[in-house]
């Protein structure tokens, strides 16, 4: 890398639907990375939080910044929110999905 260049990172926040095997019950997942590949993959092979263990998952949610500080302040405001605002993050998010694959 030159002096004059410097590698940009992006850093996601993401929120997975977790179903548990066992019981059906459906739940929010939120954590943020650098990798959200990587990531999703870790939580789907039992590798990542131990809130996701024994529990199907799926990406429903993501949003890109910065820096791991904006990142990171995200992830916790997304935390802090009611189930129902997250779902409607979520349902939002999907929608806007929706629309852009249409086009």
């Amino acid at each position: 890398m030159d002096s004059g260049e410097y590698e940009m990172s992006i850093y996601y926040v993401y929120m997975l639907k977790c179903t548990g095997k066992k019981t059906g019950e459906v739940s929010l997942y939120t954590g943020s990375t650098q990798d959200l590949v990587i990531r999703v993959n870790q939580h789907q092979s039992g590798k990542g939080a131990r809130y996701t263990l024994g529990k199907d998952i799926e990406l429903s949610y993501f949003e890109t910044h910065l820096t791991r500080s904006e990142a990171m302040k995200r992830e916790y405001a997304i935390k802090q929110l009611t189930t129902e605002k997250k779902w409607c993050l979520v349902k939002e998010f999907q929608q806007r999905m929706e629309q852009s694959s249409e086009k």
